[in-house]
């Protein structure tokens, strides 16, 4: 088959790499010159473990395309995915949609043959609706349908995501464009993945409410984590003893500073203003997003306590400011808001991060940037773990304690055992565990 995939961020670009190592052919396009010219050339815009030789091989191949002409990708395209950024709009929160209907704008000035259009984007319900009818509206004689089909991508496991999913939604009442779905995923029917096909509104909401609830299991996990410290429980064996349980599960209740990147944040706030727009309410999601600015922002304040709440003057080690592991996406990390208070408290910062110090250079100006973990501690009057990258998790610290001024460490990824930290002569601060001295 033949696809085109508008946009090559990051939904757009392993999406498509994807598709063409299923064997189909693969045009992206994107009004970025620059970034496509880069791509021809083989430079990945983003850090995704593995995508920059799957790239390579089906590029060699023939299989992957890129291209600036939308034109030249939808001709003769069975299916033309929608794969822009639908970032929260300034004001309200909601999904802006700018790029997604600019895009059905020229997908219906190109349109020959009939064609799927299909939203891979994160929009919210009933935007396949107005979709359709931008397109019904420009081009009245056009033979299409226009499907749903969220992505359910994990940062740092993006293609394995794909290639091996917990299942794929595909939402569409044309058993036409069904058809086209079931051909275009035919490798993973093969594998007998759980294909859902619902109607459009359904697949549209499902997205939302799955990354809702994720960020509903994290914020939970961190607000049992303050309790845990309050009555000197452990929130790591809490989460174990409920995550064995078959209607919990294990996932996502990890304690830590707050969840960011580029979907829970937005799609949480963007799912509120839906529930507004149609007159119904999600105290719950409400109270969760809330609750994870507000985590953030107390980060701060427990570093500055394990500092003597008087940053004035002190020096501090940061490992890692990208929102999670084997990405350098910053988006609403917790980096951000920490490093920020803590500066404005007085402190100076010195950071390493192993794929997010290009871009975090650009958001945090006044952090001097090491060149590797042990750069950031000579000196410091402390060390704070704020993103669990493998790299840090076999730190010597024998030479982590000689170059810091004093041996405090504030990990708030629950990466070392209080028991080994303390016996390496550390006072060592986690979250929803209790502190421990050396």
């Amino acid at each position: 088959m033949k696809i085109a995939m508008i946009g090559t961020g990051y939904v757009g670009l392993v999406s498509g790499t994807c598709f063409a190592e299923f064997g189909h052919e693969v045009v992206c396009v994107d009004k970025d010159a620059s970034k496509i010219e880069r791509l021809k050339r083989g430079e990945i815009p983003i850090f995704e473990p593995g995508l920059d030789s799957l790239v390579t091989s089906n590029v060699e191949a023939g299989r992957l395309f890129f291209t600036t002409d939308l034109a030249v990708a939808a001709k003769d395209a069975e299916a033309i995915f929608i794969a822009v950024g639908t970032p929260s709009r300034r004001g309200d929160g909601h999904a802006d949609l700018t790029y997604v209907f600019a895009a059905a704008e020229e997908i219906a000035d190109n349109l020959h043959n009939y064609a799927v259009i299909v939203t891979k984007s994160t929009v919210p319900v009933g935007t396949g609706d107005r979709v359709e009818a931008l397109i019904r509206k420009r081009r009245p004689d056009a033979d299409f349908d226009v499907a749903s089909n969220p992505e359910f991508l994990r940062e740092g496991a993006a293609i394995e995501d794909f290639m091996r999913p917990d299942r794929v939604v595909v939402g569409t009442d044309s058993e036409r464009a069904r058809d086209v779905m079931r051909r275009l995923y035919r490798p993973l029917f093969l594998n007998e993945t759980p294909v859902l096909f619902t109607d459009r509104r359904t697949s549209e909401l499902t997205k939302y409410a799955a990354n809702a609830f994720l960020a509903t299991k994290i914020t939970f996990i961190n607000e049992i984590a303050d309790l845990c410290e309050a009555t000197g429980a452990n929130v790591q064996d809490v989460a174990r003893g409920i995550g064995l349980d078959g209607r919990i599960g294990k996932k996502f209740l990890h304690a830590g500073p707050g969840y960011g990147g580029s979907c829970f944040p937005k799609d949480t706030k963007a799912l509120l203003q839906t529930a507004n727009e149609f007159g119904t309410t999600v105290s719950i999601i409400d109270a969760v997003v809330h609750a994870n600015d507000a985590r953030k922002k107390r980060m701060a304040e427990r570093i500055a306590h394990a500092l003597g709440d008087n940053l004035a003057g002190k020096r501090i080690a940061v490992l890692g400011v990208t929102f999670k592991p084997n990405t350098d996406d910053m988006r609403d990390a917790p980096s951000l808001d920490i490093i920020p208070a803590l500066q404005k408290a007085g402190a100076s910062i010195t950071a390493f991060d192993p794929e997010g110090m290009k871009e975090a250079r650009k958001l945090l100006p006044d952090v001097n940037w090491a060149e590797d973990a042990y750069g950031t501690m000579e000196g410091a009057d402390a060390l704070v773990i704020l993103t669990e990258w493998n790299e840090f998790r076999a730190l010597d610290l024998s030479r982590v304690r000689s170059l810091l001024r004093q041996p405090l460490i504030i990990d708030l990824r629950n990466i070392y055992p209080p028991r080994e930290m303390a016996l390496a002569g550390f006072e060592y601060h986690s979250v929803g565990r209790m502190t421990v001295k050396g």
